[in-house]
């Protein structure tokens, strides 16, 4: 009886907060359910307005044999891309970067697109201090450059790839005090916006990274700091948010949930609804840009991931 309640407790600790939610569905082998996935490392924060969107979506897809929704969350794009591997989630809302590192690391398929907060698309707005030593992305060797985390699109795979398609090598720094490798870019993540704008600000590093999103908002990027900053470059745009599904879903189910994902921005029914969910106000199809967008960025990701990780 000990030996049982102590393997019961030690499955509990492995599933951890917040994905309990979803970690016993094994999507391939569960045809009546849809499981929506999302990378997190605040799941509480996510899951309500996930589940508001999946019970919207469950109920319209009773036609193809959907008859419940699960929320699976993941700690990391490594976690989430064995849950598509393994079939235990159908479709992931990500960002253009982690959507192509989905792909990359599972075989994940780009689905439809997203706008978030209203914005379908973004770029990179590279800025360095008005009286600081660098005044051109090529001037960067050997000297620090602020990216935001490992998993941001705007704020570090994009200006990664772009370094590194300028022949940079890339070497990452314990802290900003650490000396660059000379004819290298030395690299920190600072975690937020305002570390990045206040880092470049202090000459901790030379060079910061942010989206042109972040940029304009003066709760992320203060106003007295943007007026000793100068912009050094703002990259192509991405799109905003992805959808990907697993290859392995089924057809049906795949063409069925498009339909629904994309008719909702004209059903009465789901207004407010998607306001919840990354206050994103519509689902869409991919263009020709969009396409030629995201296979350059798959390839500077590939690019990032082979490179530097």
């Amino acid at each position: 009886m000990k030996g049982t309640i102590a393997r019961l407790i030690f499955v509990l600790a492995c599933l951890g907060p917040g994905l309990g939610a979803g970690v016993a569905v094994h999507a391939e082998e569960a045809p009546g359910v849809l499981v929506l996935g999302r990378i997190s490392d605040d799941p509480k924060s996510h899951y309500e307005s996930m589940k508001v969107l999946l019970d919207y979506v469950v109920a319209h897809m009773a036609d193809v044999g959907i008859r419940e929704g699960k929320v699976l969350m993941a700690r990391d794009a490594l976690q989430m891309a064995s849950y598509l591997r393994r079939g235990r989630v159908d479709w992931v809302s990500e960002t253009a970067g982690g959507a192509m590192l989905l792909q990359r690391r599972a075989g994940a398929e780009t689905f439809l697109l997203s706008d978030r907060n209203g914005v379908r698309r973004y770029h990179t707005v590279y800025f360095a201090r008005r009286d600081g030593k660098v005044t051109s992305i090529e001037g960067l060797r050997g000297h620090r450059i602020a990216f935001q985390n490992p998993t941001s699109t705007s704020a570090y795979f994009i200006p990664a790839m772009e370094l590194l398609e300028r022949d940079m090598n890339l070497e990452i720094l314990g802290s900003p005090f650490d000396p660059p490798v000379p004819d290298s870019v030395g690299y920190v993540f600072a975690r937020t916006e305002r570390n990045i704008a206040t880092w470049v600000h202090k000459n901790l590093v030379d060079v910061g990274t942010v989206s042109n999103l972040d940029w304009t908002n003066a709760r992320k990027i203060p106003e007295f700091f943007k007026s000793d900053f100068i912009v050094l470059r703002e990259s192509p745009e991405v799109p905003r948010g992805v959808e990907v599904v697993r290859q392995s879903l089924k057809p049906e189910v795949r063409a069925r949930l498009r339909e629904v994902l994309i008719g909702m921005a004209d059903d009465p029914e789901a207004i407010g609804l998607l306001e919840k969910y990354h206050q994103s106000m519509r689902f869409f199809d991919l263009d020709e840009t969009d396409r030629k967008d995201l296979e350059r960025l798959r390839v500077g990701v590939n690019k990032v991931s082979a490179g530097i990780e």
